[in-house]
């Protein structure tokens, strides 16, 4: 392991050091720099130089290199201010540029640690062999000792949970994890199974029998400043969407022309039902503030409006085997579906919705004509990335408003640019898309921080090679060759698992001729520019029987799981720089039996965790 931390250091430090921009030995920055950082002599003796790091937001590939590298062998240590004394007088510090620094002839009991404080990252060496303590009451100073690769992949379950939809309706099963960033996580799921009733039954076109079918409701929701908003849409979104449909049917039913609601009519009740409940959260909130009167009741009414979330839902008619989804902000939806000859397609059911997008920056400046910066660099008003969005009131309330609720209870100054609002929109943008149950389809869900790592192709790549081991029935098992399982094939056999495997993984997954124009889309090119690594199919590797955890696995670096411990250790809020909250959602569909009900995979989920949502 050291050695791959070595190669690692010696792979970025080269390159990007030189892209540093000039500082100023002199004036206000540099003061502020050097006095946020106090060199180690200042506490102790003085063993010679120590080599500081500067922030991951001027060498983000270096820095996430010095990270793994660092903490790849030895104890991750973040502080904050007040800064406490420690004891380094038996612990001289090396820097990395030294003559004498080599890794790889480090004594055994030298472990390593990345002192992380005011941006700027140091390493020292420690040679106690007890594990390093400290008291403080400074409640963001912690202890992070590097995780073993079975301590990250618990880490990487401790969430996870899966679920078998008994229902013989054409959904056979789903699995989901969350892997937070941000403490605590800020995104937030919910599903929903509705069994319609014979009031809202559709006859059936042959038997003219009442008909019911089975709603069901997937979301995930990617919150930002803030956790309340995300965990409101959890509560009360489905009931919303839920309520507006229901009348949509009511509504057709009742007239004796119509057999069921258009498919509009649908779509225009799911909006409906976001821009309500959006609604309540940013407006009706201010209403019941002001007659509640107090800090105390305003804080719990306005938190989710002043916070925010994107949303994408999912609505499945068993019926009619529709599948909508709805998006409002960057979350994003993708369809598997496979081809005659075993590969896959990657089909897009949602497009993401910032301020890159051409779309929503045609729309936003025809709504508001005579600002010019009512979209800059990318984001609304200059500040905020999604263009659709629950919360976020202050791109919403009008100025008095606002104004109003800073002197009355708390809040901060309007934005500057705000002129027209609202700006930012919670009616959703929906897709139809009709699901082929005999084909095997499945549907990836996830918020924007998969996105950051990975693209359709190799989400929907990842999931196919998953399915290969872990067929989610008999009737979707996949065959393999004769050369061998697939497993063998994909590492390139051994009895070392394959890792020093000969043959490259290939994920079977259409990869378009031409790529399409990804204008105002998320780059999954992000996060692998920023950690350094290589877009090559052979760094993923299958290891979960959860197959939401495997695509998180397989974001994070996938078989180099130096990588992968490495990011997996960094403490919050540190690691917010280097990857996002996650919330990913599979969903399997098939032709399954019809039990009636929904069971707990407890083998691929989390202990105590998992009960059935749907």
């Amino acid at each position: 392991m050291r050695r791959a931390a070595v190669q690692i250091l010696r792979t970025a430090k080269g390159a990007c050091v030189r892209r540093l921009p000039p500082l100023r030995q002199s004036g206000a920055l540099a003061e502020r720099i050097s006095s946020g950082f106090r060199p180690i002599s200042s506490f102790r003796k003085n063993y010679g130089p120590r080599h500081v790091f500067l922030s991951a937001m001027y060498i983000r590939q270096f820095s996430v290199a010095a990270v793994v590298a660092s903490v790849a062998s030895g104890v991750w240590y973040f502080r904050a201010p007040p800064y406490h004394m420690r004891d380094y007088s038996n612990n001289p510090t090396v820097p990395i540029d030294s003559p004498s620094f080599n890794p790889s002839v480090v004594d055994p009991s030298t472990r390593r640690s990345l002192v992380v404080e005011n941006d700027q990252f140091s390493v020292d060496e420690l040679t106690s062999p007890s594990p390093i303590t400290k008291s403080s009451n400074a409640p963001a100073s912690s202890q992070h000792a590097m995780l073993s690769p079975e301590e990250a992949t618990q880490k990487l379950r401790q969430s996870e949970e899966s679920y078998e939809v008994l229902r013989g309706r054409g959904v056979l099963r789903y699995d989901l994890v969350q892997l937070p960033s941000n403490n605590p996580i800020e995104d937030d799921h919910a599903e929903k199974l509705i069994e319609t009733s014979l009031s809202l039954a559709v006859p059936n076109s042959i038997t003219r029998t009442p008909e019911t079918s089975d709603w069901m409701f997937w979301s995930v929701f990617d919150g930002h400043g803030g956790w309340t908003t995300s965990a409101k849409l959890r509560h009360v979104l489905t009931s919303f969407v839920a309520r507006e449909i229901s009348a949509t049917y009511r509504a057709a039913l009742a007239n004796p022309s119509l057999t069921s609601p258009s498919p509009t009519s649908i779509d225009e009740a799911i909006k409906r039902a976001f821009v309500k409940c959006d609604h309540e959260i940013v407006h009706e909130s201010v209403v019941k503030a002001q007659k509640a009167n107090t800090k105390s009741a305003a804080a719990a009414l306005l938190s989710p409006a002043l916070s925010g979330s994107c949303a994408l839902l999912s609505f499945y008619d068993s019926r009619s085997k529709e599948f909508r989804v709805a998006c409002a902000g960057d979350s994003r939806a993708v369809l598997g579906r496979r081809n005659p000859n075993g590969t896959w397609i990657a089909q897009p059911l949602s497009e993401d919705q910032t301020g890159g997008t051409p779309s929503e920056i045609v729309r936003l400046r025809a709504e508001h004509p005579n600002e010019p910066n009512v979209v800059a660099r990318g984001r609304i008003l200059g500040n905020l990335e999604p263009s659709r969005a629950f919360g976020d009131a202050h791109y919403k309330w009008a100025r008095d408003v606002q104004e109003m609720v800073k002197t009355q209870w708390f809040g901060r100054s309007p934005v500057a640019l705000l002129k027209t609002p609202p700006y930012v929109t919670a009616e959703p943008v929906i897709t139809t898309t009709k699901v082929k149950p005999e084909k095997g389809d499945f549907v990836v869900l996830a918020t924007d921080g998969l996105w950051e790592m990975l693209t359709n192709e190799e989400v929907v790549g990842l999931v196919g090679k998953w399915l290969e081991a872990n067929p989610v029935s008999a009737k979707t098992a996949i065959t393999t060759s004769s050369t061998g399982s697939w497993t063998q094939s994909f590492f390139g056999g051994g009895s070392d698992g394959g890792f020093k495997g000969k043959r490259a993984a290939v994920l079977p997954v259409d990869r378009p001729q031409v790529e399409k124009s990804q204008e105002g889309q998320r780059s999954s090119t992000i996060r692998r520019t920023q950690w350094g690594i290589g877009a090559g199919d052979e760094r993923f590797v299958v290891e979960d029987s959860n197959a939401a955890t495997h695509l998180v696995r397989n974001a994070l670096g996938g078989k180099d799981r130096d990588m992968v411990c490495g990011l997996l250790a960094l403490p919050s809020p540190f690691s917010r720089r280097y990857r996002d909250d996650l919330t990913v959602e599979v969903i399997f569909f098939g032709e399954g039996d019809a039990a009636g009900d929904v069971k707990t995979n407890t083998d691929t989920s989390a202990p105590g965790t998992a009960r059935p949502k749907l």
